[in-house]
């Protein structure tokens, strides 16, 4: 193989190869002769593809699967099972993720992006692996090699996940997510800190998976404390009543692990663990393992930001076009930037970024609202992926009324003829905030079965600021779940 040149040029030089920098690189060249080149340590695909939303979602989709057959007259007399097969749901899981432990993978990490490679160079972009740091003004650092952009850096490493300094928590080799995602070795008894959506998420399929302990240590006093309370209370509910033990107001005091070991992402990491926990749910939980899923933080702590100036360690600080303040050559998007940590807002963001560079390295003006990200201010779109599910964009009733809105509120529970056909037992809840100056929808929060899709057509309403009097004119076919919707309005007529 020839030698790898030292330097090189490109147009657009990206750090980060998950489908954030994938998506800005295609961007900011699609439909153009200029060159990019996306420098990736890891895995091509990032961690979405491998380590969150696609794995986790393969292990959640068979125990929803379940959930939905038995709810059904005539589907439940088929199903043999209370629980999905673990050696299936892990096997469908290293399908999807493209893992394959007996094969070397990429840098050992037991995946095979081959596939993500192929996309790339299909559309014009470069795969450079390696470490990237930037070394100065349009210029980026990968061992030897030293890469210079002629029109934009941009940074999309992501996050990565935040363990506290508990004592003896570190040093325990807890699980976190890519753990957790990549599980091989179903733990019996397992401790989670956390009770935001990777905590919710991971609990609902250990338990699918077979853990016969599972507790929940909580800081605050409620699961998923950024949405709407009455979806703390229905998850919350739907975990205790599968044997989750959820302790409010608790914390990690201190563990105790002797035999902690280094055995791998998904594996047991050593002997039993004895966690001290604090506040209203103390006492002392012996467990095979330990969950932590504490948050996570902006991957910026090598990246050679001090070289132009930034403050390594924390979040890269953008403005609207995505672009670093004083600095019109360098992007920041996704995590990395601290505005909204999904893989869809990054994206979004992407698709943004990747417009304005075009548009800037041909000259023309940004005077388009497709040059400004303006959705992840108030118009995210969540879905959480537990059962029952939950989908929810927009602000809730509290920031809502916190920012000054005049409110007014829509909710109740579903019980329409669509959602009695998904489940004579249908349990879900829905709820429109809106401005009432306005008369816009400002936010939507919806709980139970099959509401994942009824967020798009509430992220529609809110980024088009549909008024109220003209959103009644969109029916609800029937018989579906989405007829909440119209159950929603009349309360607002």
């Amino acid at each position: 193989m020839d030698a790898e040149p030292m330097d090189r040029t490109y147009d657009v030089v990206v750090i980060g190869g998950g489908p954030v920098g994938e998506n800005v690189a295609d961007y900011a060249i699609r439909g153009s002769d200029r060159t990019a080149v996306v420098i990736e340590h890891e895995l091509m695909g990032g961690e979405c593809s491998y380590w969150a939303c696609m794995p986790s979602k393969a292990l959640l989709g068979p125990g929803a699967a379940l959930a939905s057959a038995r709810a059904l007259a005539g589907a439940r007399e088929r199903v043999s099972g209370e629980r999905p097969d673990p050696a299936a749901v892990l096997g469908w899981r290293d399908t999807v993720t493209s893992r394959d432990e007996s094969g070397p993978g990429h840098g050992g990490l037991g995946h095979d992006d081959a596939g993500q490679v192929r996309w790339a160079e299909g559309a014009g972009i470069h795969v450079l692996r390696g470490h990237g740091r930037i070394s100065g003004e349009r210029q980026v650092t990968v061992g030897d090699t030293v890469v210079t952009a002629r029109h934009a850096v941009v940074v999309a490493t992501g996050s990565t996940a935040s363990i506290p300094s508990t004592p003896g928590l570190v040093e325990a080799n807890p699980w976190t997510s890519r753990d957790a995602t990549n599980v091989v070795e179903i733990p019996d008894r397992v401790l989670v800190l956390g009770g935001g959506v990777v905590a919710c998420e991971a609990v609902t399929w250990l338990l699918d998976l077979g853990a016969r302990e599972v507790v929940m240590a909580i800081r605050g006093d409620r699961l998923l404390p950024k949405m709407e309370p009455f979806v703390s209370q229905r998850v919350a509910d739907a975990l205790r009543a599968r044997g989750a033990d959820i302790r409010f107001g608790t914390t990690i005091e201190s563990v105790d692990r002797p035999d902690a070991a280094h055995t791998g992402y998904g594996r047991i990491h050593g002997g039993p663990a004895t966690v001290h926990l604090a506040g209203d749910g103390a006492g002392d939980v012996v467990v095979d393992e330990i969950l932590v899923a504490a948050g996570r933080s902006p991957a910026t702590g090598d990246l050679g930001l001090e070289t132009v100036e930034l403050e390594p360690g924390g979040p890269i600080r953008v403005d609207d076009q995505l672009t670093v303040a004083d600095r019109p050559w360098l992007y920041a998007v996704g995590d990395v930037n601290g505005r909204n940590a999904l893989t869809h807002m990054g994206k979004y963001q992407a698709r943004v970024a990747g417009d304005v560079i075009a548009a800037r390295a041909e000259g023309r003006a940004l005077d388009d609202p497709r040059f400004v990200a303006s959705a992840d201010h108030g118009a995210v779109p969540q879905v959480v992926f537990t059962r029952p599910g939950v989908a929810s964009v927009g602000v809730t009733e509290k920031q809502a009324r916190d920012s000054g809105v005049d409110v007014r509120v829509a909710d109740g529970d579903i019980s329409v003829a669509g959602s009695y056909l998904v489940d004579a037992d249908y349990s879900g809840h829905a709820c429109l905030v809106v401005d009432a100056k306005r008369d816009v929808l400002v936010g939507a929060t919806f709980v139970g079965a099959q509401t994942a899709d009824l967020v798009h057509s509430a992220t529609v309403a809110i980024v088009g600021e549909v008024p109220l009097s003209r959103l009644w004119h969109a029916v609800p076919s029937y018989p579906t779940v989405s007829e909440v919707w119209l159950r929603l309005l009349d309360q607002l007529r």
